[in-house]
């Protein structure tokens, strides 16, 4: 995608910005959560996207659409350019950095729905979220999230349960998560069973 008038146009910028918001709302609405930021060095336009964003797209900076955003300075005009970026330890680094922000955002808003009076928002039994996610109907809530931490996912007696309930949570394009149980949201999870899917009201 390239920019389609003058870098010095505010208006050419704003539409470009839109551009790339919008090529990225498909991959946005299938869960993904974090991202990395890539401009040639000595140049702002990571930094006027992200700015961009913050003005424009509340959606992305608060509520269960907040997405971490990281920026790195490189060359990706060719899939060369982007293994050299992939491969760079910074990168490692801040992928680590992006992912840990999402978790804590997810986190928030668990909690948040935990002090909800709607005790339908956080669903706990896999029973009850396979009822929400497989088993949908008009009066089922809604799933939001479905996260799970690593530790549950490795040692569930009911493996094969489990992996059905999560490709059918991909295929309905229902957002998913296994979270670090070492991690403070994977500890939280643990308290609560290790899997919770986070609703909402049909």
């Amino acid at each position: 995608m390239q920019l389609e008038g003058q870098r010095n146009s505010p208006k050419d910028v704003y539409n470009f910005h839109e551009a790339v918001i919008n090529a990225l709302r498909p991959t946005l609405k299938e869960g993904v959560r974090s991202i990395i930021l890539v401009s040639q060095p000595r140049t702002p336009y990571s930094q006027a996207f992200a700015d961009h964003i913050r003005r424009h797209h509340n959606w992305l900076t608060q509520g269960p659409n907040k997405v971490a955003l990281a920026e790195i300075s490189g060359f990706v005009a060719t899939s060369s350019g982007v293994g050299e970026i992939v491969r760079n330890p910074l990168f490692k680094k801040l992928l680590e950095g992006v992912t840990s922000q999402e978790t804590k955002s997810l986190l928030e808003i668990l909690e948040s729905k935990l002090a909800s009076s709607d005790t339908r928002s956080v669903l706990y039994s896999i029973e009850d979220i396979e009822k929400a996610i497989i088993y949908s109907d008009g009066n089922s809530p809604i799933p939001e999230f479905l996260l799970l931490t690593n530790k549950y996912l490795a040692t569930n007696r009911q493996k094969n349960r489990i992996q059905r309930l999560l490709q059918i949570a991909a295929n309905k394009r229902y957002k998913t998560r296994v979270v670090d149980s070492d991690s403070p949201a994977g500890k939280r999870l643990t308290q609560l069973g290790g899997i919770v899917c986070l609703s909402r009201a049909p």
